[in-house]
């Protein structure tokens, strides 16, 4: 009988080593190697456990077609149907992670009470508690008399085997794809053979049978789901859900979609009661606003088709340090440096001498380089100690050369301004025809030094009167 033969895998980025290594090679780990043997599985050559056969032709068909069931299967829910692209699809597989204590089990569990009230068959499957502890959450939420069916259990094979049973399930969650595993591979749960094979499995039963499948995944110091990246790459959707622990709202966060858009999220409140859906994020971050304190900017952005108004914070102080500190919260620090560098080079403003820490209230954090004027209208303000118009939102993208740069989705940010009550807006030339009470109230600089010549004009006034 052959000798099996034995490989380390590493459990950050799944690479194959035939000998064991304190480092990975690939992703520059330490002590990540895990030694797994090749006798059957994922790891297992051709002919390691069964002989060669051959194969069988599959069906071919044609783009059109007739849908044997409803494309989506709406929760009601209506935050989580905006990240989902309209809901669950039939047949998709959505991977949901999130930090610890996020609120990825409540989110999950008012989800599938929602549906299953409406006639749906959800099963909910958990290999991180048991039945009575997830009655306890639902008594909690207030949805224990949902027809939820339940089941504590780790084991693929007696997963499938016991929904086989009945009706085809409308959505099964597993909560969580890193405690399952599957007799199909010799390695501990967690692994990341065990995941691979299990979330495979799982996936072809919903390809097969066309049930909604959810799997939530643990994530990693860096916020990034555990396990081996191919996972994400199997599923349909992968979702975030993000929130810090001094605050009291939670994000939903699309970053993959096969059946909708990417960029989409959805906002929740999270309180004694569960998760509530905040359909105006932007009260919520411009909530406990200081209209008159200098060094606060309001930033009008995009998230998805969704407009957000969310208020920046900026603080310039003289640094006793040789070098100044930089700090950044909620935004790229990279992109700060260079925003100070367009201000010193073509504004005159030295910031070499101060420490500037700049934060994105709330909590929320921002991606696109819309927010770069409102950042450097916050950075102005501070420096010059001149609070900003209460009622004033900023957005534009700032070039290396000085000028500002239109963007794209002006008309929505403005209309979210003029909605929550803001009355001007300065935003860059070129963004398009400027509609409603803002029209003649907004100012459109072509270049940084133009706002910064503002700002500077407007205290020189004050000064005066």
């Amino acid at each position: 009988m052959a000798k099996s033969r034995v490989q380390f895998i590493c459990q950050n980025c799944g690479s194959v080593h035939t000998r064991w290594a304190g480092k990975c090679d690939a992703c520059g780990e330490w002590n990540t190697l895990i030694e797994e043997g090749t006798s059957g599985g994922i790891g297992a050559g051709p002919a390691s456990t069964r002989s060669a056969r051959k194969g069988r032709a599959v069906v071919l068909t044609s783009l059109s077609g007739d849908i044997e069931d409803a494309p989506r299967i709406a929760s009601g829910i209506g935050e989580l149907d905006r990240a989902t692209g309209g809901g669950f699809v039939r047949g998709s597989a959505l991977l949901v992670g999130g930090d610890p204590g996020i609120g990825k089990s409540t989110l999950l569990t008012q989800a599938a009470a929602a549906l299953a009230r409406q006639g749906h068959r959800i099963v909910y499957v958990s290999g991180e508690e048991a039945v009575a502890q997830i009655r306890l959450r639902a008594q909690r939420l207030g949805v224990a008399d949902s027809p939820v069916e339940l089941a504590a259990e780790t084991n693929v094979e007696d997963i499938l085997a016991t929904i086989a049973e009945g009706r085809r399930p409308d959505l099964l969650i597993l909560d969580s794809i890193q405690t399952l595993w599957t007799d199909m591979a010799d390695s501990a749960p967690g692994t990341v053979t065990q995941v691979r094979a299990s979330a495979q499995a799982m996936i072809r039963y919903a390809k097969s049978t066309g049930a909604a499948i959810v799997l939530v995944g643990h994530v990693t110091k860096e916020g990034q789901i555990a396990g081996p990246r191919v996972v994400e790459h199997m599923v349909d959707g992968v979702l975030y859900f993000e929130g810090e622990g001094g605050h009291h709202y939670r994000i939903l966060r699309t970053v993959k979609n096969r059946f909708g858009p990417t960029d989409e999220i959805g906002v929740f409140e999270m309180s004694d009661k569960g998760l509530r859906e905040v359909s105006n994020p932007s009260e919520l971050f411009l909530g406990e606003r200081s209209t008159k304190a200098p060094g606060a900017a309001v930033f009008a952005g995009m998230e998805g088709t969704r407009p957000v108004l969310v208020e920046i914070q900026a603080l310039v102080a003289p640094s006793p340090l040789g070098t100044p500190r930089r700090a950044v919260v909620g935004w790229d620090s990279s992109r700060l440096s260079m925003i100070l560098a367009v201000l010193e080079a073509h504004c005159g403003i030295r910031f070499a001498q101060h420490d500037v820490y700049l934060n994105v209230a709330g909590g929320y954090r921002i991606s696109e380089p819309a927010a770069d004027l409102a950042v450097a209208a916050a950075l102005v303000s501070s420096l010059t100690g001149l609070a900003l118009p209460a009622d004033c939102v900023y957005f534009g993208e700032i070039s290396l050369s000085g000028a500002v740069r239109p963007v794209a989705h002006a008309q929505q940010r403005l209309k979210e301004a003029e909605k929550l009550g803001f009355g001007q807006a300065v935003l860059p030339t070129g963004s398009g025809e400027i509609a409603g009470a803002m029209a003649s109230r907004s100012f459109l600089p072509g270049a940084l030094v133009d706002l910064v010549a503002k700002i500077a004009g407007t205290k020189r006034s004050r000064d005066a009167d």
